[in-house]
């Protein structure tokens, strides 16, 4: 049996649905219905992974999506991710391992951490997963001297100027300067370059960017043939890209598309993505409860209302720091239920289980009264939620039930045995098109 299909058939959190039921929604509101629950609850909807993957193989039918494992590694979105046929943008030995343990082949990894420790690079040789990044000298040398047959990609600087997490200060090198000066000192140790990667920053909120970026890869593409006859042959877009299910990603896509028909028109070369957000953003929601609650009046009149929740910064919603420094804050209120829509609100702040006092999760939003053991939802959770999480205070994360229809899961455990390079858009285009 296939490694990702077996891995898919011993998860023991998935519930596999009737076809023709509704939504995820429909889920949730039993849940909602069926009582209170002392821990948070992640709830993931594997066909949300699906429709993201067909989308992003019709929006950039050109760039191969390299899943970033360090936005979300739950078992069931690694092993779907797996059956699709995506690459995986890995960081460390641990996800490597996790990735090779689901049949994936060393080509589909790609080891995107600029800095790498000696222990790891050894892993990756024993492994044969050989492409992997670097951005200074140093780095180069420790390549050249541990894994001296790896294929390097050199990953420049290029930022976007809205971004929730900026990458650029701590990785990337100048692609007119410091860039074309590793190229040539890889040249002199004999270690092969195969292209350029860069990174504008997770969850841009600017598009164009990314053709900026493409630009900029260009002109190293260009340095390399005609100074030093080296022919790059792969260009990695990064990551970045929105996944929450109110930010879709045309606007991007138009952006890359625009930049390779511009920049690189040669089908020759290669193009990958480190997807991570986008995959798996709008997948999940959290279920959390209410477990305090505070009133201040003002006369007879309500001033504000404070809930205590069984998640919070330090837990699940980290995010929301990012989101409060971009004025972002949409995704950090939580959802008005139907049934309360019209309900009068209060001005709210809603804290985080635990005793350090920056556990806040928003203030001062507008929200209807809830009562102690209410539920609190978010959505937009599946995106560094849980990879960030930590158990301070003792507080647990939260637990993840898992949804998928029968079409689907039934149509990933029949295409996991598929050659990776042949799911294409027209290969799931030929498929039922309930079943993406």
């Amino acid at each position: 049996m296939d490694s990702a299909k077996e891995s898919l058939l011993q998860l023991n959190n998935v519930t596999v649905r009737p076809i023709d039921t509704g939504s995820i929604q429909e889920e949730i509101d039993r849940i909602i219905r069926s009582g209170t629950r002392e821990h948070p609850l992640h709830v993931l909807d594997l066909d949300d992974v699906v429709r993201k993957h067909r989308n992003w193989l019709h929006t950039m039918p050109r760039v191969t999506p390299f899943y970033a494992v360090k936005c979300n590694d739950d078992p069931a979105i690694l092993a779907t991710l797996a059956c699709l046929g995506t690459g995986f943008d890995c960081a460390s030995e641990a996800e490597m391992r996790a990735i090779l343990a689901l049949g994936v082949s060393p080509d589909r990894i790609l080891f995107a951490h600029p800095i790498k420790s000696t222990e790891a690079l050894a892993f990756a040789r024993a492994r044969g997963i050989r492409r992997m990044t670097f951005d200074n000298e140093y780095e180069l040398q420790k390549v050249h001297r541990e894994y001296p047959e790896a294929q390097v990609v050199l990953r420049i600087r290029h930022d976007s100027d809205r971004v929730l997490i900026a990458l650029g200060k701590k990785f990337g090198c100048d692609a007119r300067g410091d860039g074309l000066r590793l190229l040539a000192r890889a040249a002199s140790l004999g270690v092969e370059v195969i292209g350029v990667s860069f990174h504008v920053g997770c969850g841009s909120l600017d598009a164009d960017c990314f053709y900026r970026a493409i630009e900029s890869a260009r002109s190293v593409f260009d340095y390399a043939r005609e100074n030093l006859g080296v022919h790059l042959k792969l260009l990695d877009i990064g990551g970045g890209f929105p996944g929450d299910s109110d930010k879709p990603i045309n606007e991007f896509a138009l952006a890359v598309q625009k930049g390779l028909q511009d920049f690189f028109p040669e089908q020759t070369v290669e193009v990958i993505a480190e997807p991570g957000r986008y995959y798996v953003g709008s997948a999940v929601t959290l279920l959390s409860t209410i477990q305090g609650k505070k009133v201040t009046r003002e006369a007879d009149r309500i001033e504000q209302i404070m809930y205590y929740i069984n998640d919070g910064v330090f837990g699940t919603l980290f995010d929301w720091l990012s989101l409060r420094q971009i004025n972002d804050l949409e995704r950090a209120v939580p959802v008005v239920r139907p049934e309360r829509e019209q309900e009068q609100s209060y001005r709210t702040t809603i804290w985080g289980p635990t005793c350090d006092s920056t556990d806040i999760v928003c203030e001062d939003v507008d929200f209807p009264e809830h009562q102690i053991g209410d539920y609190i939802v978010f959505k937009n959770l599946g995106a560094y939620g849980m990879t960030f999480a930590t158990n301070f205070n003792g507080f647990p994360k939260p637990t993840v039930e898992v949804y998928v229809k029968e079409d689907t899961w039934d149509m990933l455990q029949s295409i996991a045995g598929t050659n990776w390079r042949e799911k294409t858009l027209s290969f799931f285009e030929r498929m039922q098109p309930s079943a993406t």
